[in-house]
């Protein structure tokens, strides 16, 4: 009883501990959908476009080809490799033979592969209408004779990267409401204890910014730690999973990481000071009998 007779002395280890798993949870779902960007992004330039061109063409035409798709401006810039290079029917028919072990020699007779161009492309143009657009365009130049591309891959991965990012959007949103619910409940379970504290303090003349203000510095305290326990457990949570899974490091972005982990140290003490703000308010409020 000791520990109820010192105005804001509640015990807060409950709220601390509640607190500490939301936050935990909601950087958890950024972490993962942060990932996710990044492994979209990673996926998206790797894809390739690809030129073929019409048959008996010249060494002069082919470089002249080239020239031109390079110019493209829709070509990615800040690529370290080649973003437009030429693959000749010959490797095309030696590499198409080392994969499925078959001879179209047998068959055709004749090389049924042709000379084309792989082009690396900028993201901002990896969706369906734009690469639509894209090949509409580069078909028409001369000595062109099509161009293609992975449509339904391209399609799956805008579909889904949008479906991700919402369902974890929810969930995120989810855990944020949950968790300001909860740690209301608690906190008034914990002021009920100080019902008559804080009732005493009023009658000898308290301000109700004197009694508002040990509780809301134990609130931001309680979020405070909360904030930098979680943010700890993110990033153990991280290093653990980079460890055990490999190539998850090559999808990490740490510029982004540090801000959803700034994010969840701010975020804690809000959560604490609002709720106990809203909590200590009520009960400021509240009428002698409706204390009993």
């Amino acid at each position: 009883m000791k520990s109820n007779k010192k105005l804001g002395s509640y015990p807060g280890i409950l709220i601390t501990a509640s607190l500490t798993v939301a936050l935990f949870l909601i950087g958890f779902c950024g972490w993962v959908a942060l990932s996710s960007k990044e492994l979209i992004k990673y996926v998206k330039q790797n894809i390739e476009v690809q030129v073929y061109l019409e048959h008996d063409l010249n060494q002069t035409t082919k470089d002249s080809l080239q020239r031109v798709l390079k110019s493209l401006p829709e070509l990615e810039t800040n690529s370290s490799e080649e973003t437009v290079e030429f693959i000749s029917a010959e490797s095309a028919a030696e590499a198409f033979l080392a994969e499925t072990n078959e001879d179209y020699k047998d068959i055709l007779g004749d090389n049924p592969f042709r000379d084309a161009f792989t082009l690396k492309v900028k993201e901002e143009i990896l969706s369906e209408g734009q690469l639509a657009l894209f090949k509409k365009k580069v078909e028409i130049i001369p000595g062109i004779y099509e161009v293609d591309y992975a449509k339904d891959f391209v399609n799956g991965i805008t579909e889904n990267a949008n479906k991700a990012y919402l369902i974890l959007s929810a969930i995120v949103l989810i855990f944020l409401v949950a968790t300001i619910l909860l740690i209301n409940n608690t906190i008034k379970l914990a002021l009920y204890s100080q019902r008559f504290i804080i009732r005493t303090m009023q009658l000898v003349g308290a301000t109700n910014g004197f009694v508002q203000k040990p509780f809301i510095t134990k609130g931001l305290i309680q979020g405070l730690i909360a904030g930098v326990i979680s943010s700890a457990l993110i990033i153990i949570t991280q290093q653990l999973a980079m460890k055990q899974v490999e190539g998850l490091s090559l999808i990490q972005n740490n510029g982004l990481m540090t801000v959803v982990l700034v994010i969840l140290i701010v975020l804690g003490p809000m959560i604490g000071v609002v709720s106990t703000y809203q909590s200590i308010s009520r009960y400021l409020n509240v009428d002698l009998d409706d204390l009993y």
